[in-house]
């Protein structure tokens, strides 16, 4: 046949279908998008500086463009706020892709905030002592020289360091921005893989105990990518079951409220078996990035091998991320589901709360007792989860913002105690701390009290709140074991307090470096977090009560 006729061919058949409707322009709305776009455009302009900046000006040009990124999108979240987005003007954005609602907003800006600070720590270049001649950080050299390899001593000897970590840090929370307000499964994935990819990279990129570092990078990627398999599956399924991933359509098609249903997807349409493992498959894949048992396997490891900074960074601002998401998919997308999820969540709540606590005790490297310590803190928030009520959202909104300050700042100290091998994380070498550098103690006093909970702490104040939203919410039983796993926990944190303050000092023990500002300001706004949080919590209360009605 030859090529007219098949042209002509199909020309007859278009022409005796129905005449094609036009494609609609996209409508997106920039301005209610701006945080997100604002930190990818920095991020952008970051690979830009890596190719064209001389080797010697890229560190500034790097952290001036993250700071004026995070601060420039910070500020857009708090005009979004005052313009109404996070009550009456809430509104689904980006056709359909992104809610714009209080909890969106309140999780974005804690996360901007937590990576700004976070930042500050990358950024740090005084604790390590100058290798020839230069100024070096906590990441190494040359990321791709092979560890102890010829080429990794020369670019020390050269002075190069690893300045692509800041773009990274920013793609890192563009998705993170993204996670908490995506309004239709597709989106929830790529937010996934656009925060999880960078926070590979970053994990393997430690200065010292470089090998330690890739395994912690190999760990974390694997299993990554197990649970984002198992996250793709259930949003499958959940096309199946719905015909759709936007989230109204499948909470409706859960109520059964559905009004103009898609004959090709009649016949599998409100198949429960689909719904069930398909819902149970993304909780899975959320419950793996907060750190929830039994998906909690990676996280000890990654935080002890990742580069100290990082993993203050990643232990705040993807739980943040992650909580965020998982409270938008079981609070707007299956309420009608309820009754299937809250038995498992109970179950899932209290291993992990006892789980953390008591596995913790055992611990003798301060990364991974911090480790557990973040397990556990899960299980708290997942209380708050489960109470469904509006009182639970805001509740986990504030422990959330609480938990992000402490948490980097914890780490930010645990980056100061060094020896000649770097960070001195184990426990024996903490002794006596208190007698060499009481401020410093002092400080990792307040954050490891806030931890525990004790009252004047932010701890206090967010347990509070997250264990009475539970109690009303009807899971009394719940809160009960709460208290139980954080007496336990209590136990481990003033242990560290008594090794700091009531031992001997060993002669041959770490040193206390002294850091630059940036990593100062870090541990200042971290303690300052910690105690007006839990001195005059109200008014961040009442933000967070504000801003916890997810638009529908």
């Amino acid at each position: 046949m030859s090529a007219s006729a098949v042209h002509s061919l199909w020309t007859t058949a278009a022409t005796a279908a129905e005449p094609i409707s036009k494609i609609d322009s996209p409508k997106i709305e920039y301005g209610q998008l701006s945080p997100t776009l604002i930190v990818l455009g920095a991020a952008i302009i970051g690979v830009l500086v890596e190719a064209f900046v001389p080797r010697k000006h890229r560190y500034y040009a790097q952290l001036f463009v993250s700071v004026v990124a995070l601060a420039a999108a910070f500020a857009a979240v708090v005009a979004l706020a005052e313009g109404g987005y996070g009550t009456t003007k809430a509104r689904i954005a980006a056709m359909g892709a992104i809610a714009v609602d209080g909890p969106a907003l309140f999780l974005q800006g804690t996360i901007l905030l937590a990576a700004l600070v976070g930042l500050f720590t990358f950024a740090e270049r005084r604790l390590d002592p100058e290798v020839h001649g230069n100024r070096v950080d906590s990441f190494a050299a040359q990321a791709a020289s092979v560890p102890g390899s010829d080429s990794e001593q020369a670019a020390v000897k050269a002075g190069f360091t690893t300045t692509e970590v800041f773009p990274l840090l920013l793609f890192a929370v563009a998705g993170m921005l993204v996670f908490p307000s995506a309004n239709d499964l597709l989106t929830l994935f790529i937010a996934l893989e656009v925060f999880s990819l960078p926070l590979y990279l970053l994990c393997a990129l430690a200065r010292r105990k470089r090998l330690m570092s890739q395994e912690a990078a190999v760990k974390y990627f694997l299993l990554g990518a197990f649970a984002s398999a198992f996250t793709l599956f259930g949003i499958a399924l959940l096309y199946g079951y719905a015909g759709s991933v936007s989230y109204g359509t499948i909470a409706q098609v859960v109520d059964g409220t559905i009004q103009n249903v898609n004959p090709a997807l009649a016949d599998t349409m409100g198949n429960d078996a689909l719904l069930l493992v398909g819902a149970a498959m993304i909780v899975m894949g959320l419950l793996f990035k907060v750190g929830a048992v039994p998906f909690h396997m990676w996280t000890p490891d990654v935080y002890q091998g990742a580069p100290t900074p990082v993993t203050g960074f990643m232990a705040a601002a993807t739980k943040v991320a992650a909580f965020g998401a998982l409270l938008r998919l079981l609070y707007v997308v299956l309420p009608g589901l309820r009754w299937d999820w809250r038995p498992v969540m109970w179950g899932v709540a209290i291993v992990t709360m006892l789980g953390g606590a008591i596995v913790a005790i055992t611990q003798t490297d301060i990364k991974r007792l911090l480790a557990y310590s973040s397990i556990a803190h899960a299980g708290f928030i997942l209380a708050g989860v489960i109470a469904t009520t509006p009182d639970g959202v805001s509740s986990v909104l504030f422990y959330l913002a609480a938990y992000s300050f402490v948490t980097i700042g914890a780490f930010a100290v645990v980056t100061l105690v060094r020896d000649a091998g770097g960070e001195a994380t184990h426990l024996s070498k903490w002794a006596g701390l208190g007698r060499r550098s009481p401020l410093v103690a002092a400080v990792f006093a307040v954050f490891l009290l806030a931890f525990a909970g004790i009252p004047l702490t932010s701890g206090f104040a967010g347990k509070f709140a997250v264990f009475k939203a539970a109690a009303e919410g009807g899971a009394a039983p719940l809160v009960v074991v709460g208290v139980i796993s954080s007496a336990i926990a209590a136990f481990f944190y003033i242990r560290v307090i008594v090794l700091m303050f009531f031992s001997e000092p060993r002669p041959e023990g770490p040193t206390v470096a002294v850091p630059s500002p940036l990593t100062m300001t870090a541990i200042a706004v971290g303690v300052a977090v910690t105690l007006v949080l839990g001195v005059a919590p109200q008014y961040f209360l009442d933000l967070a009560n504000q801003a916890g009605v997810f638009v529908r």
